[in-house]
């Protein structure tokens, strides 16, 4: 991106000879758009337009080369300079590259070449610097609390109070909810908002790792530690270090490994398997799960001490279902984001299609509705999303449905919510699908609706 741009080259030579020659041999390329003084003052009140290389003539009338160097080095920092001299002394030259000097070339040399070839390596460090400071920006934007992570409801703001908390401290961060609310968007947020923003985040999701290979992929191994070890690898701590390692679905880990798990944070340092080496490390953890991991330890799956561990500060995301307009606040943001991306014209939900939005329960969540929305769009045959377009799909609803804990009254309760919701409170016609009584679902809304459901 960055290296198709033209590049502004100064250059600074009083031997109007020299001048001339370096004028026509950067002039071939109509890539460099060249500036040419003649003393070190003139470049230095002309800095503030921002040269990508500047060539520095090390003996000049006005200013010693190492002063002139200094003062772009302190005005401009980062930008490259080629220090181009009559002399052929090692020290100086050593002694400007310690300083900051890009290059050093002697005039004696075959200087056309060594110009060209350090203008161009200058000029490839300079896209690559600059796209990581974009790619910093981007981050930076797309993890910004109140554009990545968008919601106006109580349960929202309490969330947003705890991550500008979480990201003044490397304090270990658990994160809980139902599968979809967002769980590693939070945790990016988190990281991409805190001190270790430039370092390495790494996420694992622990259930998508076969059991026999997780000890590997956390903390690596050596070469010969097992059957296709054929090469040391490094794990996902090592690749976190210094940066934030994201341990998703944590109540997954067998008891086994919790033990390795809760020495690796207590010592701050791991052995690959296979080998003796001890690393040090420096990463900050954040975890998720889906599962009440309290309960998993009351229930003997996991460990206490581990548990206390991970804890730190706990951040309970609230599922979709309970957080009131951010349904319709979070549709529209998918919307204009997809229509967006695919370069479609800007499309607006219908009354009635937010109607039937806020009546569903999203069992998946975000996630859900962000693929309803999408679908809805491309459904769509005007600028307007109607009822119509809005399809949920029943499989990924019920599997989530289904792998949710509940006791059987909870689920009758939800089954009849569910239908109530489709047959828009009909309750005769309810009654009728399900084969059971009129009494019978008044029963089961009181007693839930008594019970806080």
């Amino acid at each position: 991106m960055y290296e198709k741009d033209p590049v502004r080259i100064f250059v600074v030579e009083d031997d109007p000879a020299y001048s001339r020659f370096l004028r026509y041999v950067l002039e071939l390329n109509p890539d460099y758009e060249t500036t040419f003084y003649t003393t070190g003052q003139d470049l230095i009140i002309n800095l503030h337009r921002k040269p990508d290389v500047i060539t520095l003539d090390y003996t000049l009338p006005d200013l010693a080369g190492e002063k002139v160097l200094e003062s772009i080095l302190a005005t401009n920092p980062g930008t490259p300079v080629i220090v181009v001299s009559a002399q052929e002394k090692i020290g100086t030259a050593v002694e400007l590259l310690k300083r900051g000097a890009f290059d050093y070339i002697s005039k004696a040399e075959d200087a056309e070449n060594r110009i060209l070839n350090s203008i161009q390596n200058a000029r490839k460090q300079r896209s690559m610097s600059r796209e990581i400071d974009h790619l910093r920006q981007e981050l930076n934007v797309k993890y910004d609390f109140g554009k990545s992570i968008i919601g106006s409801s109580d349960a929202m703001q309490k969330i947003f109070s705890l991550l500008a908390k979480a990201v003044k401290t490397n304090i270990t961060v658990s994160i809980s909810g139902e599968t979809g609310t967002g769980k590693e968007l939070i945790a990016k947020a988190i990281h991409y908002n805190s001190p270790c923003k430039a370092e390495p985040f790494v996420a694992v999701n622990l259930a998508a790792v076969p059991k026999d290979l997780i000890e590997s992929e956390l903390f690596g191994h050596e070469k010969g530690a097992f059957t296709g070890a054929n090469q040391r690898r490094i794990g996902k701590f090592e690749e976190a270090d210094n940066g934030t390692i994201f341990l998703d679905e944590i109540g997954e880990l067998d008891l086994g490994l919790q033990s390795k798990l809760l020495r690796v944070l207590q010592e701050r340092e791991l052995t690959r398997v296979g080998g003796n080496e001890v690393v040090k490390l420096n990463v900050r953890v954040i975890t998720a799960s889906n599962r009440n991991l309290l309960d998993e330890v009351r229930a003997g799956s996991f460990r206490e001490d581990l548990y206390y561990r991970l804890i730190g500060l706990p951040v309970h995301l609230t599922p979709l279902r309970e957080r009131g307009q951010d349904v319709l606040v979070l549709a529209k943001y998918f919307l204009d984001q997809f229509v967006k991306d695919n370069q479609m014209p800007k499309m607006r939900l219908s009354n009635e299609a937010q109607e039937k939005l806020m009546r569903y329960p999203f069992p998946g969540n975000v996630r859900e509705l962000k693929s309803v929305i999408e679908l809805a769009a491309v459904l769509a045959d005007e600028t307007e999303i109607t009822a119509d377009n809005i399809s949920f799909n029943p499989v990924s609803g019920d599997r989530a449905f289904l792998m949710e804990e509940m006791t059987l009254q909870e689920y009758t309760y939800r089954i009849i919510r569910s239908y109530l919701i489709k047959y828009e409170n009909n309750v005769l016609e309810v009654a009728r699908r399900l084969d059971i009584g009129k009494s019978s679902i008044y029963r089961y809304l009181k007693e839930m609706e008594q019970r806080g459901i």
